[in-house]
């Protein structure tokens, strides 16, 4: 695994991990989060939902990611198909983020641009995993 990938791979899915223990931690009451770090109309009951509905895919592209860098780290090639599965994922909750927004006309550029960036980053990395994947047969 390259290092720009396992930086990548490993910052993401930290910072997803922690993004999701600070909400559960908001939606228990224990830690109040200031509105201006929310997504906009995070008080609305149903963009609440819409957002915990992301909450399954978010934690599976980041174990599996978690998981791709440390089988790497350990030299077993399992990495490659788990980073694989973890860019898709990583890809697939940035799109449906951005879609939402769109169909919402919500223009928040602080979560555009985050998600934006869950598409974008992956992108160059897949070639090269499809391509070492697919000489491996």
């Amino acid at each position: 695994m390259s290092t720009p990938l396992k930086v990548l791979l490993v910052a993401t899915d930290v910072l997803f991990l922690l993004y999701w223990a600070l909400s559960a931690l908001n939606a228990a009451g224990t830690i109040e989060l200031p509105a201006a770090l929310m997504y906009p109309h995070a008080d609305d009951p149903r963009v609440v939902a819409w957002n915990w509905s992301f909450l399954p895919i978010d934690i599976a592209f980041s174990v599996t990611g978690l998981w791709a860098a440390a089988a790497a780290r350990r030299g077993n090639g399992v990495w490659r198909p788990l980073a694989l599965i973890s860019l898709i994922l990583t890809m697939t909750a940035g799109v449906m983020a951005i879609a939402y927004w769109m169909l919402a006309r919500e223009i928040d550029w602080s979560w555009w641009f985050a998600n934006a960036a869950l598409v974008i980053w992956p992108i160059p990395f897949l070639p090269r995993l499809v391509r070492d994947m697919a000489g491996a047969q």
